[in-house]
């Protein structure tokens, strides 16, 4: 048996390509929408990819499943589980608990896990060839290292309203009924790592077994002991912000991810050829460092630094559904641009038709900073803190309204524009890219904090805590 965890450290994601090498059949769990890299991999090891499945409807990527089975031709199943109001709007062969997908000497047994989502499966892998056993358990985002999925996406994303009680409840059941009683030498392999919003506190880590969960996790004594009251309450309590995004994640891989097929080249624009146009009929993504980017910037222009976290920034920054201009990357090259355009699409972002290779002509000078010490000289000041709810709480300058950064292009209208806005982060990325957001909106003055909530303490300023932080402003206000 083949087993090929393919990890994005962008998304914090997880894919699976198995394979049996005996009859040359493989089968990808969970795959992005590069289905190339699944292609290739799968070539790699003298494998044809026959069998496409996916654990449940994803929030935090566009799913690639549809897209590979396209590609290769292979069989795509999906879970018939939950209720009707969530089910697949497109067509595969329908998995239920106890379903099994059979790959050559391979067999995957679907696990109804709900809890993260209604329709969740978990997958048990058994090496048939060598024993009759489940060795593997793909757990999607139900199990993670040392957490377990959140229960709240559906409330928080998707606009439903108080299924987290629910979902919490079967989630204790789950584990429960479907984890808890697996040997502890089961490998546990789960969709997401450290950096995910899909939990609370995954480990950093890639994989753990049945019984480290068992030993360590915060969960398993008060699961064990049939304690649900409390573990509803842990679960849910100082869960991370949604990126809003993830609504339309949830919609789209639901109804079925558009088809990419094979891409059109991406032209290359001169400069020239964007003055005037430059958040007027499409959007230029300015790609450079934060420092760069500050010391003279394009107005108009968003802020998406190339680097590791480049299709996470992007779906903060970009709406598709409510913005469908085109978007210009700039690139050292067509082969970064292509890096680029994929990238994005990774989170439905599909619009992307060229690139520039330089600024020149178009940029603007410094983007407008405060210093710690010249706070005070900035009369009616908003401070808008974009880093997540649980860093606010931890500490945070006082008077200062949090808007998470992946809500920051979602909910601009709770940012006051009639006064200056100073916004901060912990360092200074994040604020950078919501900076610009706000900037593209038509927020008049927008300035970031030099060096952030990190420089701000630095200077010797105390922050305020939760317990002595005013009341968070009112949705909408």
């Amino acid at each position: 048996m083949l087993f090929h965890p393919i990890y994005d450290e962008d998304l914090a994601q997880g894919s699976y390509l198995i394979g049996c090498q005996a009859t040359g059949e493989a089968i990808a769990v969970d795959a992005r929408r590069d289905a190339d890299t699944f292609i290739r991999a799968a070539e790699h090891h003298g494998l044809r990819i026959t069998a496409v499945t996916e654990t449940h409807i994803h929030a935090d990527y566009q799913s690639g499943s549809r897209e590979l089975a396209e590609r290769t031709g292979a069989t795509l199943y999906l879970s018939d589980e939950g209720d009707a109001d969530w089910k697949y709007g497109f067509e595969g062969v329908k998995l239920y608990h106890g379903s099994e997908i059979k790959v050559g000497n391979i067999r995957l047994t679907a696990v109804h896990t709900p809890g993260h989502t209604p329709e969740h499966l978990s997958f048990l892998v058994t090496d048939g060839a060598t024993t009759e056993n489940p060795g593997f358990f793909l757990t999607g985002d139900f199990v993670f290292v040392g957490d377990v999925g959140r229960p709240d996406l559906l409330d928080e994303a998707a606009g439903f309203v108080d299924t987290r009680f629910d979902g919490a409840k079967r989630l204790f059941a789950s584990l429960r009924d479907h984890f808890l009683t697996l040997p502890d030498y089961v490998q546990v392999w789960p969709g997401h790592g450290a950096g995910s919003a899909c939990g609370k506190a995954l480990g950093a880590v890639p994989s753990t077994t049945v019984g480290y969960e068992r030993v360590t996790s915060w969960w398993a004594p008060l699961v064990a002991a049939g304690d649900e009251e409390s573990f509803v309450t842990s679960l849910l309590e100082g869960q991370p912000d949604a990126p809003l995004y993830f609504a339309r994640m949830k919609r789209t891989n639901k109804a079925g991810p558009a088809l990419l097929g094979e891409r059109p080249a991406l032209r290359r624009f001169e400069p020239s050829e964007l003055q005037g146009r430059v958040n007027d009929d499409l959007i230029l993504l300015d790609t450079r460092d934060a420092e760069r980017h500050r010391a003279d910037h394009v107005p108009g222009a968003l802020f998406v630094p190339e680097g590791k976290k480049f299709a996470t920034y992007g779906s903060f920054a970009i709406d598709p559904d409510a913005d469908e201009r085109p978007i210009v990357v700039l690139a050292s090259s067509e082969a970064q641009a292509e890096w680029m355009r994929d990238r994005l699409s990774w989170t439905g972002i599909d619009n992307v038709i060229g690139f520039v290779t330089s600024l020149e002509g178009l940029t603007a000078g410094p983007v407008p900073t405060v210093a710690p010490a010249a706070l005070d000289s900035v009369a009616e000041a908003q401070l808008l803190d974009v880093r997540n709810a649980n860093e606010h709480r931890a500490g945070h300058l006082p008077g200062a309204m949090q808007l998470d950064v992946s809500r920051v292009a979602y909910r601009s209208e709770q940012v006051p524009a009639d006064r200056p806005v100073v916004v901060h982060c912990q360092a200074g990325g994040r604020a950078a890219v919501a900076a610009a957001v706000l900037r593209a909106k038509g927020w008049d003055d927008v300035r970031e904090l030099e060096g952030s909530f990190d420089a701000w303490v630095a200077a010797g300023n105390e922050p305020e805590r939760a317990d002595d932080a005013p009341e968070p402003a009112a949705a909408g206000a």
